[in-house]
């Protein structure tokens, strides 16, 4: 991979990861509710999930599913529905979470990982990318490398914009709001599945 494309490659990781979109919503939602340091398996399992998954896809998961037109349409009805059951979950989030409150928990490092398979914004991503960039499965080997490397300082700065908005959603109130408008940008983040179908 030339020194051009591997910059062009590492400036479309870095928009890619860095704009709106599911994960960093519910990053943003989790640094307000719960701070940084919980919200660090998180953010982890975003940047190695989906690495591991843009690694699956350019080894031949991407042709299976291709192949198989049912699976791709299940895999977008599933998609659709959980993440409005997230939605729903940040809407009727309870309230400002304290110090030392073990019973809300963030969503662990499995599930974020487990989650880039159901995000249609990271299917996009991840299949535009090695159109783009990967030639053979070692190419798509450094296009997973590179959006792991630049995808955790890229979901960091969400879920750090979070954080920095807790002392402003101290108030019960304005936190439900908040939370709220979270759910409801999860939601709008799911327009390309919806108007693609």
């Amino acid at each position: 991979m030339s020194h051009q494309i591997l910059f062009a490659l590492i400036a479309f990781a870095f928009v890619t990861s860095v704009t709106p979109g599911p994960n960093n919503v519910m990053l943003m939602a989790s640094g307000a509710n719960f701070g940084l340091r919980r919200t660090l398996p998180h953010m982890l399992g975003v940047a190695l999930g989906f690495g591991a998954m843009v690694a699956l896809l350019g080894l031949g998961v991407d042709r299976l599913i291709a192949g198989s037109p049912r699976l791709a349409e299940a895999m977008k009805w599933i998609s659709m529905a959980y993440m409005l059951w997230l939605a729903w979950k940040i809407a009727h989030a309870s309230g400002p979470i304290r110090k030392g409150d073990v019973t809300a928990r963030p969503m662990s490092f499995l599930a974020a990982c487990a989650f880039q398979w159901v995000n249609p914004k990271a299917w996009m991503m991840g299949l535009g990318a090695l159109s783009a960039y990967s030639a053979g499965a070692g190419g798509a080997l450094v296009v997973a490398l590179i959006f792991t490397l630049v995808n955790l300082p890229s979901v960091a700065i969400w879920a750090a914009m979070g954080q920095g908005l807790r002392g402003v959603l101290e108030q019960p109130a304005r936190l439900i709001w908040f939370n709220r408008t979270m759910a409801v940008l999860l939601v709008v983040s799911m327009a390309p599945v919806v108007i693609g179908h």
